[in-house]
């Protein structure tokens, strides 16, 4: 690849004026050379997480390409990432892919900025509180028990619909109080076709597509009406019921801005939040439980280890909250896990004025990017970085670490609000599912990535289930 020579038309800059009158330059990122009009568009699309991979392999830290007339910026160093999202953050906002994810999720959380952000998230944050955290424990345990005894020695299911599935119940249940697991099946065809027609939409040129009577345009407003219909009628009967039952959707329902005398969210507010929390809520925690399940499956060492874990700690019964503390190796399969596979895979920002990186200089309107997928494989900070290794999340090696190195929750004031619910929902799942259940990779089985939102498995993931019996619980680390 050929790099991108230092631009001349970069906009202005806020360096000092030398003694000739004119300002000294500030260096541009090099990167690959794209064509005149399409820019680096094409080969992102064709493959965006081997391209942003390639990028850092072969330009280092800060790479800048184009995607149609856009420029872009990728950052690949934990200092650069941290600057964006926590120490220089106001001077960043959302990009376009956002501001078009409102056709679905409006101004909630993901998508709103500034004050009224800020005040969204004042709201909605007592919902997340650890102590309410917990009271939803013992609802996941039970759907996952559930699940569990529902599966049978040797069937072959697809683990990532299994997860869609179980997850999406306990997010109606635990953060809306509505049972929408008899739906699951058409609400994940749903988010799919969203997700899919998102993820055109965030593309250069993507307005322009978004207003041609495409059937893909079709599929996708059905999609959404679907969407729109479930959230609704949530926040409706919730609504005119009246009642406050402790969940996420109460705490919506009933919260007050003591900053501006008492003033609660409109029925519109409300169903923007819930349709981002609910979208959010079980997509990413089944992605990631979904390859937590393959790395499992593939890495026999690993999976005995998980096993003389919950074997020694549970003995058999349902796992609790209060066992979270003691389930040290459970958390650290998947921490591995996220880092291999982060359900969010890249966060993009864009610059709001001129910025500066080491003394390249990003002009104001470039779109940053920090993609969590290729940061978590970063040698400098993951020996044998594609090697399934749970042991690195011991504290040690955790404090030995750039604290951006590792990032799949995103970070600073945009932080996920649901980043412990989805801790303790992914740990209890795995913990209760993996006392009872072994699952098996078809040996042909080589996976594909599916970059969506979150970076699903392309086709699922196929497994045959094994049944497995617990190892007594005074067995050492070292037995067979």
């Amino acid at each position: 690849m050929t790099t991108i020579p230092p631009d001349t038309t970069g906009g202005q800059t806020d360096a000092p004026v030398n003694l000739s009158g004119q300002r000294p330059r500030r260096r541009v990122p090099s990167g690959p050379r794209g064509s005149a009009f399409f820019g680096n568009l094409f080969q992102f699309k064709k493959d965006p997480v081997e391209f942003l991979s390639g990028l850092a392999r072969d330009y280092g830290d800060i790479v800048q390409f184009r995607l149609g007339r856009q420029r872009a910026v990728q950052l690949n160093h934990p200092d650069y990432i941290r600057d964006v999202l926590v120490t220089y953050s106001r001077k960043f906002c959302k990009t376009r892919g956002l501001d078009r994810a409102a056709l679905v999720i409006g101004k909630g959380l993901l998508t709103s900025e500034g004050d009224f952000h800020h005040r969204q998230r004042r709201l909605a944050q007592p919902a997340f509180h650890p102590q309410r955290i917990c009271g939803y424990g013992s609802m996941i345990s039970q759907y996952a028990s559930r699940l569990a005894h529902g599966w049978q020695d040797g069937e072959q299911v697809d683990v990532f619909s299994e997860m869609l599935r179980l997850t999406l119940a306990i997010v109606g249940q635990t953060l809306f109080g509505t049972d929408i697991e008899s739906e699951s099946e058409d609400i994940g065809k749903a988010m799919t076709t969203v997700f899919e027609y998102f993820n055109r939409l965030m593309l250069p040129f993507g307005g322009i597509f978004a207003k041609l009577p495409l059937p893909s345009r079709r599929r996708f407003e059905q999609a959404r009406e679907l969407l729109d219909r479930t959230v609704n009628r949530m926040v409706l009967d919730r609504r005119s019921a009246g009642d406050d039952r402790g969940d996420l959707l109460s705490m919506l329902l009933l919260a007050r801005d003591e900053g501006e005398a008492g003033v609660g969210m409109s029925d519109t507010q409300v169903r923007d939040e819930v349709m981002t929390m609910f979208l959010a809520g079980h997509e990413t925690t089944a992605t990631a439980l979904t390859w937590t399940w393959y790395l499992l499956a593939t890495n026999p060492v690993a999976e005995a280890e998980l096993h003389r874990e919950l074997d020694r700690v549970l003995a058999g019964r349902v796992p609790t909250t209060n066992d979270l503390p003691n389930l040290k190796y459970t958390r650290m399969v998947l921490a591995e896990s996220m880092r291999l596979y982060p359900p969010v895979w890249t966060l993009t920002r864009r610059a709001m004025e001129d910025y500066d990186v080491d003394g390249y200089l990003i002009p104001a309107g470039t779109i940053v990017g920090m993609s969590q997928y290729v940061m978590h494989r970063d040698r400098r900070f993951y020996p044998e970085p594609d090697q399934f290794l749970p042991s690195r999340w011991t504290p040690e090696q955790v404090a030995q670490r750039p604290k951006y190195a590792y990032f799949p929750f995103g970070g600073g004031p945009r932080l996920c609000i649901g980043e412990q619910f989805a801790w303790m929902e992914a740990s209890l799942i795995l913990a209760t599912l993996c006392q009872t259940w072994r699952a098996q990779v078809p040996s042909n089985y080589c996976p594909q990535l599916r970059p969506l939102i979150t970076l699903r498995p392309q086709g699922g993931l196929p497994v045959r289930l094994q049944r497995r019996s617990a190892e007594p619980a005074n067995r050492g680390p070292n037995a067979a």
